[in-house]
């Protein structure tokens, strides 16, 4: 599976600098799935090319997921989710459209050619043009027959050319691939919503094929679809969520459950004798910015699904120190899939999280972190239906976006059996 990225803008070696990959050097990341490797097949002042080269395991992916379920399939050799994947870690930098070196030519748009060895496309090449041609490129599609007596396949090796920024670029690679393909390898829940919303942010929005953009990387699930083209309609969707986050610390204010709960937090994880430590559905910072109080906190990670509340959260730290600033790190990612960069800290906080979650995903959530990040010790809350009678102008639950509120029974239950099936001892409190 192989991606490449050809610059002639000069220097153009300056594309090793907006891709935050060297070009004297070859790159390997591990990858849940297989690795990627990123290398240069020519750099010189006049002209670049990167090529992003996945190296695909579909034993791995049939063991490890439920969407194909055969080994010899077509996964390894044609671009996809996993390309898109890829993209976000390897690229992560650039697809935000930051670069530390050249920071106002990652804001500078530039000619640039996508080049995708074989695409798989359902709709055929006029499907891909109508994807494609209204963002700008010049496509050049050339089709891979089967031969007699099946004449044209669905794979398409394509080229996109145009001059935009490299952020651009990668955003319509990251959505755009798997929409071509129709298929997704990994299940796709609420937060798949905000990533496309994030990553579609300037374009989506007015693309003539929106609906159907939004319905394929959705995987065609109706209820995300609507959600989705609801809040593109209607404007800035973390508007909503910081309402309803509001009117939570609102309702709670009175019985400071919003400070007990950090105080109690921080406490336990004193108490397991933790230094690496991460907060899992960070949001706006709160927790993180009680921990970094704390000096035996020696690195702290927030991580959240949201890319506004990792900028509300960055915002709590610019007036920190910047040798005290330095022990903390913000990722973008979701709790319900493995990802290697959580695995081996002492402790994880996962603070009023799990009920934001759809009940069928939180198999997938206990299997990315008890079962692969697995750190030491694990301080996890979630509101207690039983005590929301204390709140006298409460009616259901707490935020409008929890999708549940258990009793303590049942969060107990829900408790032992994850402590069980991955090896922890479990205590309430």
């Amino acid at each position: 599976m192989l991606l490449t990225i050809t610059t002639t803008f000069q220097p153009a070696t300056d594309l090793g600098y907006l891709l935050a990959k060297n070009p004297a050097r070859l790159h390997t990341v591990d990858l849940a799935f297989g690795r990627a490797h990123v290398f240069y097949s020519e750099a010189t002042p006049e002209r670049c090319t990167a090529a992003l080269l996945l190296e695909v395991d579909p034993v791995a992916l049939v063991r490890d997921g439920d969407v194909f379920d055969q080994y010899v399939n077509d996964r390894p050799w044609v671009a996809s989710s996993l390309m898109s994947v890829a993209i976000g870690r390897v690229f992560g930098t650039a697809l935000g459209g930051r670069s530390r070196e050249r920071p106002e030519l990652a804001e500078t748009p530039i000619s640039l050619v996508a080049r995708l060895a074989a695409v798989p496309c359902r709709g055929g090449e006029r499907f891909l043009r109508e994807v494609f041609e209204p963002l700008g490129y010049t496509v050049t599609a050339t089709n891979h027959a089967l031969g007699e007596p099946f004449g044209a396949s669905r794979y398409f090796t394509v080229e996109l050319s145009a001059t935009i920024t490299l952020a651009t670029l990668l955003s319509h690679l990251y959505v755009l691939v798997p929409v071509l393909d129709d298929k997704k390898h990994y299940w796709v829940g609420k937060e798949e919503i905000d990533k496309l919303l994030d990553y579609g942010e300037g374009w989506l929005g007015t693309h003539p094929n929106r609906d159907i953009i939004v319905r394929r990387y959705l995987r065609h699930d109706r209820r995300l679809t609507r959600d989705a083209l609801a809040r593109l309609v209607d404007g800035d969707p973390d508007a909503e969520t910081e309402r309803n986050e509001a009117a939570e610390e609102a309702l709670e204010r009175p019985l400071s459950l919003d400070e007990a709960r950090r105080v109690s937090v921080v406490a336990a994880l004193k108490v397991a004798g933790a230094k690496r430590v991460l907060d899992l559905g960070c949001g706006e910072g709160k927790l993180l910015r009680t921990l970094l109080d704390e000096p035996g906190f020696e690195e702290i990670v927030g991580m959240d699904a949201s890319i506004r509340a990792l900028e509300l959260a960055e915002r709590r730290f610019e007036r920190v120190p910047e040798r005290k600033r330095a022990r903390v790190k913000l990722l973008h990612g979701a709790l319900a899939y493995r990802d290697s960069r959580l695995a081996g800290f002492d402790a994880a906080a996962v603070v009023e999280v799990i009920e934001h979650l759809d009940p069928p995903r939180l198999g997938a959530f206990a299997r990315a972190l008890f079962g692969h990040a697995k750190p030491a010790t694990v301080v996890l809350t979630t509101p207690n239906v039983e005590y929301n009678a204390l709140f006298p102008t409460l009616s259901g639950f707490r935020h409008a976006d929890h999708r549940f509120e258990w009793t303590r029974t049942e969060f107990a239950e829900w408790a032992a059996a994850v402590s069980d099936a991955y090896g922890y001892r479990v205590r309430i409190e």
